[in-house]
């Protein structure tokens, strides 16, 4: 029977899950690409694996941002967004530690949670996973990037179809149409076509590789010997990266693990879930470490700005020294933003920011004070950054895919305890003051986290009045029509009038599913004058009516 499909915020964005099995140790599946946990229920191959997992586990599934059930107001996540809804899910359903499985590219998400939050980790289980989706002298087995223009071209032209040759995600189900047909479904109703190719885009530019070293939970890694999509060598590099990681190969070609030899998966699963493992609490984490500079020729102090901002990031400042500071960061996207408001603050008080963000594994405690070689490494990436520059290391770039900034090659420095060079970028949101509307004062600005946020914060304000629109909003965000344009689309991919409509509809719908309010109610209640244009684009949203969805 189908579990019942629930929600949670992460954020201000609603993500779906479900909950069902009678084991006692919890599980959260991480799917690849895209998903719809509704239609997972719909495919008797894979309701069989996850009905014998629910035997030994309390199971946990979810939708993340941008795909099937959860919102789609946005199609872009980085690699941290997809953590904090992993966090989300897990905190909804009162789960404090759990096994993680992650299948494709929902790999490189699983990784990177284990590696940030090691004690809320029992263990790590992949399957078909790769690093990296670009071809590099040093990791051949990824595609070109004319191959990856071939996956673009076909999502463009025919996503969902057979043209997309989804056979080969599961040779060993060619000839099944029933399974085939499921499939295409599946793959359309977990993503919108440009949904699905801005993710496939932002799947290109992500690289774990420099963290897979930080992974010290119990590790079991899985994978088809002639897979298709990954290779079997990229498998045996990231294993040989991890510590106390097991890989296992199978004979087939399927890509998903669902399909061909699935006994032989679930056995090697539920006898490595089942091994008795003696409870750790981690010493050590990935953390993203933010050094700073303030220069001013005024005696005005920053420190209130600067805490309250930091704190606003969920961030922690750890140390002041003079002109200059350190924070920490659960991840690189908090801790850039950070510094890009910290920036724009400052230079309104007359004052310019230098940042040096780096992101390694250091002791949980640096939480809360900073060790020597910790200290000593991020100052030397600070000493590069020019005033009013922010320098971030090749690890935190390859990180930060997906979150709409712009960055150029800067510096080469030489770590001494690696004992290799490491190359440093520079990163910019071009956001410059020419665009900032009048005396805008940041202050006002609703406190969410990030310049997203503060956009929902902002659209969920006015949501019945349906004469809020994007001159209303540039005035609230502070900043011109141009530039919301363009930062919407680059953290969205959505224009405004396109993000205002989504909220407006994606709010009306969690209306209906609660019981508050007839159709007409809920309209008027989300910015909708006229309930009969609500219904139409209602259905161009979701692909039902209001009444339709009243009754389902």
């Amino acid at each position: 029977m189908k579990p019942a499909t629930q929600y949670t915020k992460s954020g201000r964005i609603n993500i779906a899950y479900q909950v069902f099995g009678t084991g006692s140790t919890d599980l959260v599946y991480i799917p690849g690409w895209v998903s719809n946990i509704d239609l997972m229920w719909d495919c008797p191959d894979l309701v069989g694996f996850l009905t014998e997992l629910g035997k030994i586990c309390r199971v946990i599934l979810f939708d993340k941002r941008g795909t099937g059930l959860s919102d789609r107001v946005v199609e872009l996540s980085t690699l941290e967004e997809r953590m904090d809804d992993v966090r989300a899910v897990m905190d909804a359903v009162h789960s404090e530690k759990a096994i993680l499985f992650g299948h494709s590219e929902g790999g490189s998400v699983s990784a990177l949670f284990a590696a940030t939050y090691p004690n809320r980790v029992v263990s790590l289980i992949t399957f078909g996973v790769f690093a990296k989706r670009r071809y590099s002298e040093d990791y051949p087995w990824a595609p070109t990037d004319a191959e990856r223009k071939k996956v673009y071209d076909m999502i463009e032209q025919s996503w969902g179809s057979g043209e997309m040759n989804l056979e080969s995600l599961a040779p060993s189900k060619a000839n099944d149409r029933e399974f085939m047909d499921w499939l295409a479904t599946y793959f359309r109703s977990g993503a919108s076509p440009s949904a699905a190719l801005v993710l496939t885009k932002m799947n290109t530019e992500v690289d774990i590789i420099d963290i897979l070293g930080s992974i010290q939970v119990p590790t079991l890694m899985m994978q088809r010997r002639d897979d298709i999509d990954v290779k079997i060598e990229e498998g045996h590099f990231i294993a040989q990266r991890i510590k106390n990681s097991k890989f296992v190969e199978f004979d087939g070609d399927d890509h998903l693990f669902w399909a061909g030899n699935t006994a032989e998966v679930l056995d090697v699963m539920k006898a490595f879930i089942l091994e008795e493992k003696p409870p750790v609490v981690y010493e050590e984490k990935l953390f993203t470490i933010l050094a700073a500079r303030v220069e001013a020729d005024s005696n005005v102090s920053f420190r209130n700005a600067i805490d309250r901002i930091v704190r606003q990031y969920r961030g922690n400042i750890v140390q002041y020294r003079g002109d200059s500071f350190i924070a920490t960061f659960d991840g690189p996207s908090k801790s850039v933003h950070c510094a890009l408001n910290l920036q724009e603050v400052i230079n309104g008080l007359q004052g310019k920011l230098a940042v040096g963000i780096h992101i390694k594994e250091a002791a949980v405690n640096e939480a809360h004070f900073i060790s020597g070689q910790t200290q000593g490494f991020v100052e030397m990436v600070l000493k590069q950054a020019l005033p009013d520059q922010i320098l971030i290391t090749q690890t935190v770039k390859h990180l930060l895919s997906g979150a709409g900034l712009s960055y150029a090659q800067s510096k080469t420095i030489y770590e001494a305890s690696l004992g290799e060079s490491l190359l440093l970028y520079s990163v910019t949101d071009q956001l410059n003051e020419g665009d900032v509307i009048g005396t805008f004062n940041r202050e006002q600005l609703p406190l969410g986290g990030s310049f997203l946020d503060n956009v929902l914060q902002c659209i969920d304000a006015n949501l019945d009045n349906e004469l809020f629109g994007v001159e209303k909003l540039c005035r609230e965000v502070g900043i011109s029509e141009r530039q919301l344009q363009r930062k919407l689309k680059a953290v969205t991919n959505k224009s405004p009038n396109q993000l205002i409509t989504s909220v407006r509809l994606h709010r009306a719908k969690e209306l209906i599913q609660s019981h508050r309010g007839n159709i007409a109610e809920v309209s008027f209640k989300t910015g909708f004058s006229n309930p009969s244009y609500f219904s139409k684009c209602f259905k161009k949203e979701f692909g039902l009516s209001p009444s339709e969805l009243v009754v389902s």
